[in-house]
């Protein structure tokens, strides 16, 4: 009774402060505006919160402040394609709680649907696909001169690092999640390191990231194993953002939103101290999320080296799953596809051998532990198989 009583009370602060908007919403709108979270704990949120909020974090008054990124002029055409049929797409959308899905073969849009109320006008949160986005980022340093060598340590670039276990860590290291540092990525754990470090006061003058990570302790040597966190990912946004002397969406918007011709201004949530939330929290048309595929598949452009695509996308280190690895901030497939994953169902699956992206939004029933991830691996093997075929 609390949790909707704050609710309806933060709908009635939202119609004081918008004068009669409110009595314009159809019962729908009125519903997700009553579900809104009023915590901002993302993974202790209910279903019907998430359904609320998935399309809204960056105007939530519970969470932190946004930057946006500007489209360009003229997006880049997405010409409707011939129709893709998958047999039994209304109820693999209806068990993934599909929110939004467009699928690009040969530069053509083949498939797009939406549910969950959302449509191609709204924005939805990337989660870790924003990973994939950091990681390109880090290419287009590289190419502008700003990041000298993937072999740097860390510590160059975030001073605030060095004494602590990331001191011999590698950029490369970095970008592979193989730094060797101690992390819980428990998103059902309310104490992992993952659900603490965007909470956790930080230390005087020191980035909120930085600040956390460099309290943790060694668990390996740099480069030996590979372990999935977060919140290495928001570290190398900081470092990203240190080197070029800018703030990352503004190298966003420089580097991938206007050349990658988005249609739509997307936005990224700030942390604590006022640095972007790297390893998540990209608010995007899911039609944007797909033009990324194009922008990938396509060499970004030229605004990376040449080779960048070739080693970031391909399998660096093992993550003990057969016909699977992990690339800089990608996750790889051994039949050369790759993808961006995100937790609660966002994802860009692209497979350049047959000029594909599928990029999906929604909001499973679990982060990670549910049966949809299982699903989808097998929903873009039946777009595989059918392209095959001819359809």
């Amino acid at each position: 009774m609390r949790k909707r009583t704050m609710a309806l009370g933060l709908a009635a602060a939202l119609l004081a402060a918008g004068g009669g908007w409110y009595a314009s919403l159809d019962q729908d709108s009125r519903d997700l505006l009553a579900n809104m979270p009023t915590t901002p704990d993302v993974l202790s949120w209910k279903q019907a919160q998430r359904d609320a909020a998935f399309r809204a974090l960056d105007r939530l008054p519970v969470l932190a402040k946004s930057r946006s990124f500007a489209p360009p002029a003229s997006p880049l055409p997405l010409p409707a394609g011939k129709p893709l049929i998958i047999p039994g797409f209304d109820e693999y959308a209806a068990k993934q709680r599909l929110a939004g899905m467009v699928i690009i073969q040969d530069g053509k849009v083949r498939l797009e649907r939406y549910g969950l109320g959302f449509d191609a006008k709204g924005r939805w949160t990337s989660f870790s696909v924003a990973k994939s986005f950091t990681s390109t980022l880090v290419g287009a340093a590289i190419k502008d001169g700003k990041i000298k060598s993937l072999e740097d340590k860390v510590s160059q670039y975030i001073p605030d690092l060095r004494g602590s276990a990331y001191d011999d860590v590698t950029v490369r290291q970095l970008l592979m999640m193989s730094s060797g540092v101690a992390w819980n990525e428990d998103y059902e754990d309310p104490k992992a390191d993952v659900a603490q470090f965007n909470v956790v006061k930080p230390d005087p003058g020191v980035d909120a990231t930085v600040s956390y990570l460099r309290k943790l302790p060694r668990a390996h040597p740099p480069g030996t194993v590979w372990h999935y966190n977060t919140g290495e990912t928001n570290l190398i946004g900081v470092l990203v953002s240190s080197a070029v002397g800018k703030p990352l969406s503004e190298y966003m918007e420089e580097k991938i939103w206007k050349p990658a011709g988005m249609e739509q201004q997307g936005t990224w949530l700030l942390g604590a101290t006022g640095h972007e939330i790297s390893g998540c929290c990209i608010q995007a048309a899911t039609r944007d999320y797909a033009r990324f595929g194009l922008y990938v598949l396509g060499g970004a452009g030229g605004n990376v080296p040449a080779d960048w695509f070739a080693a970031a996308t391909t399998k660096q280190k093992d993550i003990g799953e057969p016909g699977h690895g992990y690339g800089f901030q990608w996750w790889t497939y051994d039949d050369g596809s790759f993808a961006a994953q995100g937790i609660f169902g966002q994802g860009i699956f692209i497979d350049p051998k047959r000029h594909l992206v599928i990029a999906s939004n929604a909001d499973w029933t679990r982060a990670t532990q549910g049966p949809e991830g299982d699903a989808r691996e097998a929903f873009y093997k039946q777009v595989q198989a059918l392209i095959d075929a001819g359809s």
